[in-house]
C-alpha cells in the first residue's frame, strides 16, 4: 500500500510539471493580435508558474502583454523566444542577442531578430545595417 501511495503521489507530481511547449506553426494564434503563427524565423512563448502558456507570432506582440501587467512579470517562469538561425527552435529570452533592423520583415513589425548564438549576428549586423541589442535593452524598447 505505501509503495502504491509513493507511486501516486510521483505520478501527480510528474503531471505537475511546468514547462514550455513547442509553437505549432499554421495552428496556434497570437495571444495578443490573433494572427495565426505563420513565420518559423519569429515567435515567442510565455509560461506562468502554474502552467499557464501564451504564444506570440512576434516579439513585438511578446513584450506588449509582458509589459502590460495582466500577468506580474514574477509570475513567468518560462520566457522563450524563437532562434532566428534555427527556425522554430524556443531559447530563453534573458539568454539571447537581438539584432534590430528596418531590413527585418517580422509578423507584427518588431523589425527584431533573437538569436542564441552572437557569433551568428556578425555578418547579419552589417549585412542588414542592423543594432546589437540585450534582453534589458530589447524590453525598453517595447514599454
Amino acid at each position: 500500500m505505501k509503495a502504491l501511495m509513493i507511486g501516486i503521489v510521483s505520478l501527480i507530481s510528474l503531471g505537475c510539471t511546468v514547462q514550455p511547449e513547442p509553437l505549432v506553426f499554421g495552428k496556434d494564434m497570437c495571444y495578443t493580435c490573433k494572427m495565426t503563427l505563420v513565420d518559423r524565423k519569429f515567435g515567442a512563448e510565455l509560461v506562468t508558474k502554474k502552467g499557464k502558456v501564451y504564444k506570440f507570432d512576434d516579439l513585438n506582440c511578446m513584450l506588449n502583454f509582458y509589459n502590460s501587467g495582466y500577468v506580474e512579470t514574477e509570475e513567468f517562469k518560462f520566457i522563450q523566444v524563437v532562434d532566428f538561425s534555427k527556425p522554430e527552435k524556443l531559447i530563453e529570452a534573458q539568454h539571447a542577442w537581438y539584432l534590430k533592423s528596418a531590413n527585418l520583415r517580422t509578423p507584427m513589425a518588431s523589425e527584431v531578430a533573437a538569436f542564441e548564438n552572437e557569433q551568428v549576428i556578425q555578418p547579419l549586423k552589417k549585412e542588414w545595417n542592423g543594432v546589437l541589442m540585450s534582453w534589458g535593452e530589447i524590453q525598453t524598447q517595447f514599454k
